[in-house]
Formats: C-alpha cells, structure tokens, sequence
C-alpha cells in the first residue's frame, strides 16, 4: 500500500514522501491518526503542488534573509559600558544587548538567533554571528567602548 507522509514517522520516512507500507499498517495507524494519506493520482498531484508552494516559499525567505544579512553587514553598532582596569567590562555585553541595539536600527532580530558563544567582557570590536536562515548566516558587527 503506498501513502504519502504528512508528518515525519520514525522509521518510516520524511512528511512529503510517499512510501511503501504494509496495508494493515497504513490502515489502523497512519490513516485514523491522520500521519498520512493513500498515495492516489489526486493527491500525487496536491503533493507537487505543495512542494512547488513551499519551495517558492523557502526561496523568497532565503531572499529576505540575505537582504537581512546585507544590512547586517552594512551597520555596526556600538554600544558603551562602565569599564574597569585593563579594558575589562562591568558586567558584560549579551544577545539581548545586541538584539535591542539592533532593534534600536530598525533591524528586528531574535536574541535566540544571535549566536553569541561568550558574552563579551572586553572593550574592542566584534564579529557576531547571526542564523537568519538555517543556510544563511550574518555577521553583525559590534565595537564596545568605553563610557565616559
């Protein structure tokens, strides 16, 4: 019996992708549960045209990210902090510090998203990067200075 999967099943297969199954299997568990549908001509047919829609869909998202990733690239920021002896930060500077200086440009950007391994402690500049898309990253760049 061949179905297409419309959620991922473990050991099974992928959502989109029309498998083999055996008819017992695809008619008490994957049919009632609503993880698939029975693989006929119409809804081969609504399959591609989903993947069509999604994959014009993933390419104007890539598009953006990379248009988020220019911008990025184009407007550092800079952020001033209390600093102690030997350049070394009163506190530090953390995702959620460059998230709202990027928001404070006009550039939404998620704290989760800014991958920040450390946070800053020192005064200098910064290359942090960004995962706007799971095949894009940008790079924001960051100067922390001294407050007078």
């Amino acid at each position: 019996m061949k179905v297409i999967l419309r959620e991922d099943v473990e050991n099974l297969g992928r959502g989109g992708e029309v498998v083999e199954v055996k008819p017992g299997y695809g008619r008490n568990f994957l049919l009632p549960r609503g993880l698939a549908v029975l693989a006929n001509p119409k809804n081969v047919r609504e399959l591609d045209h989903q993947k069509s829609v999604a994959s014009a869909k993933a390419a104007k998202m890539k598009a953006s990210a990379e248009a988020v990733a220019r911008r990025l690239a184009e407007s550092p920021v800079t952020l001033k902090r209390k600093v102690g002896e030997q350049d070394k930060l009163y506190g530090s500077v953390t995702a959620l510090d460059v998230a709202e200086a990027l928001a404070a440009r006009g550039l939404v950007i998620d704290r989760r998203s800014i991958d920040l391994k450390d946070p800053i402690k020192t005064v200098g500049d910064f290359e942090v990067p960004v995962k706007l898309h799971h095949e894009v990253v940008g790079k924001a760049k960051v100067k922390v200075e001294a407050e007078a």
